[in-house]
């Protein structure tokens, strides 16, 4: 099956993005705006760790918050981008529940860190460092499009998709050797990754197919890294794999799948992980076939307007 192409037609590629990701790009502004005119609010909407007990709520709000001017374009432009890719495929529903889960989960491990930091080098840093943003969901999202069109390839990187989350990751680690501040955001990405591959793998749910997760080898934690490197992460991978879903079934006559004792868990098809990655891709070059037909028309519609005018006059 020929792979879509992330390009649309004339200015279709700037419409037909989703109300759900509209309301979520107002929120995003709507926080940096709030921060801009009462500074204040970052104390208790960011996530600072050493007042996130008793704030809790700030590993909520913290993802929404973006205290610079380019932290909201980019946030705001990614997930109307993005969103318009994936919220179609998932469903609304499973969209805004990805968002939630590794916005909280990536909060959660970023404050953890924040307090580890502090423990290992005292530096008082670590623990009032206003920490916000959506570049944790954002993070998480290429891992979504590396998951459903992983051998579209970008004609402006000239990279396939499925190498999106890896190369943000080296990018930001390269920035972060120049930076100051990459405390700030560095381990927001890493985790947002991480989370993003968490929930994919493992736990979204599949109603339709009655499945969890994507256990296909094309998925794998290790398809994050060169080949190369392969033999070493596979291993270390498949101990957290194990924590997780329990042992793979070692038949070869069977589909291979995580396994609990004797009973098969959900989501052990690599089949139908498959089979769903086919349908996102289905689903995407329908929309971008309409897309680019809407464009067409409207063109026609434009030539024939003319036509009448001139005939007219």
């Amino acid at each position: 099956m020929s792979s879509p192409q992330l390009s649309g037609g004339g200015l279709s590629i700037y419409t037909g993005f989703t109300r759900l990701c509209k309301g979520l790009a107002v929120v995003l502004i709507g926080g940096h705006i709030v921060v801009q005119i009462l500074p204040s609010a970052a104390s208790y909407l960011a996530l600072i760790p050493a007042k996130t007990i008793p704030f809790a709520w700030n590993l909520i709000t913290a993802g929404y918050i973006e205290q610079s001017i380019h932290g909201v374009f980019i946030s705001t432009v990614g997930l109307l981008f993005i969103g318009k890719l994936l919220e179609p495929i998932w469903g609304s529903r499973e969209f805004l529940k990805f968002i939630f889960v590794v916005n909280f989960l990536t909060s959660v491990c970023v404050f953890i860190t924040a307090i580890s930091l502090y423990y290992i080098t005292r530096q008082e840093s670590y623990l009032y460092m206003p920490i916000s943003g959506f570049q944790g969901v954002l993070s998480g999202f290429l891992v979504g499009i590396k998951q459903i069109i992983p051998d579209q390839e970008l004609s402006l990187l000239k990279i396939k998709a499925k190498w999106l989350p890896s190369l943000a990751l080296l990018v930001s680690v390269a920035v972060s050797f120049f930076t100051t501040d990459s405390a700030s955001y560095l381990p927001t990405l890493i985790f947002g990754t991480y989370i993003g591959w968490i929930y994919l793998r493992y736990w979204q749910k599949k109603p339709e197919a009655k499945l969890r997760g994507d256990p296909s080898d094309e998925f794998a934690f290790s398809t994050f890294f060169p080949e190369v490197l392969r033999p070493v992460i596979d291993p270390l991978a498949t101990i957290f794999e194990r924590l997780l879903c329990g042992r793979r079934s070692e038949s070869s006559d069977e589909p291979r799948g995580y396994t609990l004792g004797v009973a098969s868990l959900p989501g052990s098809d690599p089949v139908e992980a498959s089979r769903r990655r086919e349908r996102g891709a289905r689903a995407l070059e329908e929309r971008l076939a309409a897309e680019r037909l809407a464009a067409a028309a409207g063109g026609g519609r434009t030539q024939d307007s003319q036509r009448d005018v001139t005939e007219n006059v």
